[in-house]
């Protein structure tokens, strides 16, 4: 903006809007810190923001600056940020011109030394201990004799060779090998996709389910080795279904992924030796118990046939066992003449006893005495009918009486319930009426307070409602890319727009500022006015 003379101005100082100054001091302070290299620790991080990007703040003991990483570089970092972590960060410092700070866009960031990364580590570690995914009650024995083994490595690498190699010398079985990458950025993400998907195998597949996986690496520095004590990896162990052999790094490396595996190896080869059994020890095993078998069974049969003979020979003779059944025998057959004589002539006397008593006189009398009881039961039952067809008259009468009585009651009864229906409809008429003007004011309510919060009334006092292509609501500027088309509801109807560039990106999240009426500036003399000096 060109300067004027005023003759109440103090001084001839150009003067500028703020939006210049700002701009200055944003371009002088780019230009200064283009690439600095700043140690400090994580303070205020509440990991990535809905739009992707990070915002936190370094510090020391005697300051705070505020930092910011974007959604693309965010993606790129070899480990997360972690609150109090201490880092060294690379990037540029720029300022935000809408609330006067000033911020460091952090292209590159890493732990400050292996100190942090074992102080992190031990922070991981008491966190994963507490949910209890190292508890040794949750591992779960090896099978003894797997048929398929999972191995999840480098295909590349020596340790995948030695593991064949010593399965094949002890006992072959089949191998499945699932490629990833052990080391360097994402290497964990790989080796946790990886268990979880042969836990996803479905057995008799076309891909064989292992019965016991291997997830192994050679040695390395703690760095080399980090992607191993990613807290995805570790919770990928603890979930497997499949039993899991930890192998990482030589005997002496400790990594999170062994703490929270079944069983952990010194080595990769170690791994290998506890998977499987050595096969030649397996056959002569076999080999000894099947020779001691057949030496127990012959030994038993011997000692089974010495014992049978044994039994024989205390055996009784056959004359021995049937001499005494033979003299009963022959004792029963010599009664058994006298015993039929003695049973035909009792049989004749208790026949003769019952024929005494057969005389006919006895029968006559016994005939008398059961006609003279029938004869009695006969007249019984006649009188009995009688008294219950002169009962059944007296109630057909009872009944014929009180059928005819029954139509003057009946047209009795109908008036009173038209006169209660009548009386019914009356009140239900009032009472829907009644309920009809309650619910009508109910709702004239409702539809007012709606009409009051409805966004059309905002509408009104000049807003506009900004939507994107597909027609919702853009609530905030970082979610607008530059060229989207956009549409613009006002009170009186749509226009549409597209997105250009904006001050900054990312910027950091400030309360909304009520923009300041512009000064009316006076008017310029006429004729040049004097050069003033750049300020910078």
């Amino acid at each position: 903006m060109a300067s004027f003379f005023d003759n109440d101005s103090p001084s001839n100082l150009t003067e500028y809007s703020v939006s210049e100054l700002s701009g200055s001091i944003k371009r002088t302070v780019e230009q200064a810190f283009d690439q600095v290299r700043v140690r400090g620790e994580i303070s205020g991080y509440r990991g990535p923001h809905s739009s992707g990007h990070a915002y936190f703040a370094l510090k020391d003991d005697r300051a705070r600056i505020d930092a910011v990483i974007w959604k693309g570089t965010f993606s790129r970092l070899r480990f997360r940020p972690e609150e109090g972590m201490e880092v060294i960060a690379t990037g540029k410092v720029t300022t935000f011109p809408g609330s006067s700070k000033y911020q460091i866009v952090i292209d590159t960031m890493e732990p400050a030394g292996a100190g942090a990364l074992m102080a992190l580590l031990e922070e991981r570690k008491r966190k994963l201990a507490a949910e209890g995914l190292f508890d040794t009650n949750r591992k779960r024995p090896l099978p003894y004799m797997p048929k398929v083994i999972g191995v999840v490595t480098s295909p590349t690498g020596a340790v995948i060779r030695d593991i064949l190699h010593r399965i094949a010398d002890r006992f072959p079985v089949h191998v499945v090998v699932w490629p990833v990458r052990v080391q360097g950025d994402g290497s964990g993400d790989e080796v946790a996709a990886a268990i979880r998907g042969f836990n996803a195998v479905a057995p008799g597949g076309p891909i064989a389910r292992p019965d016991v996986l291997i997830v192994a690496r050679g040695g390395g520095s703690l760095e080399d080795l980090w992607g191993f004590n990613d807290e995805a990896v570790v919770r990928a162990a603890a979930a497997s279904e499949i039993p899991l052999i930890s192998a990482v790094g030589h005997e002496t490396d400790w990594t999170l992924i062994d703490y929270a595996a079944d069983q952990r190896a010194p080595t990769p080869t170690g791994a290998a030796e506890m998977a499987v059994p050595v096969r030649a020890d397996l056959e002569a095993g076999l080999s000894g118990l099947s020779a001691r078998l057949k030496s127990a069974v012959g030994r038993q049969m011997d000692n089974r046939r010495q014992s049978v003979r044994a039994l024989a020979r205390a055996l009784p003779s056959l004359d021995q066992l049937l001499a005494l059944p033979r003299r009963r025998f022959d004792e029963a057959a010599l009664g058994l003449g006298r015993g039929l004589t003695m049973n035909t002539a009792n049989k004749r006397r208790q026949f003769e006893r019952a024929s005494a008593e057969l005389r006919a006189d006895l029968l006559k009398g016994k005939l008398s005495e059961r006609r003279q009881r029938l004869a009695d039961a006969m007249n019984k039952a006649d009188r009995i009918v009688e008294r219950q067809l002169h009962r059944g008259e007296a109630r057909v009468s009872a009944a014929d009486a009180a059928l005819r009585a029954l139509p003057s009651r009946l047209i009795g009864q109908i008036h009173r319930a038209s006169d209660r229906v009548a009386g019914l409809a009356a009140r239900s008429d009032a009472a829907v009426r009644a309920d009809v003007r309650r619910l009508r004011s109910v709702i004239v309510a409702q539809d007012r307070i709606l009409q009051s919060l409805s966004y059309r009334n905002v509408l009104q006092r000049g807003f506009a409602l900004v939507r994107d292509a597909e027609g919702g609501p853009v609530r905030q500027a970082a979610s607008v890319s530059v060229g989207m088309t956009l549409s613009l509801e006002f009170a009186d109807g749509r226009v549409s727009a597209i997105a250009g560039e904006g001050e900054g990106e990312g910027e950091p999240a400030s309360p909304p500022t009520v923009p300041r009426k512009k000064q009316t500036k006076p008017a310029e003399p006429a004729g040049d006015p004097p050069k003033q000096g750049n300020l910078f």
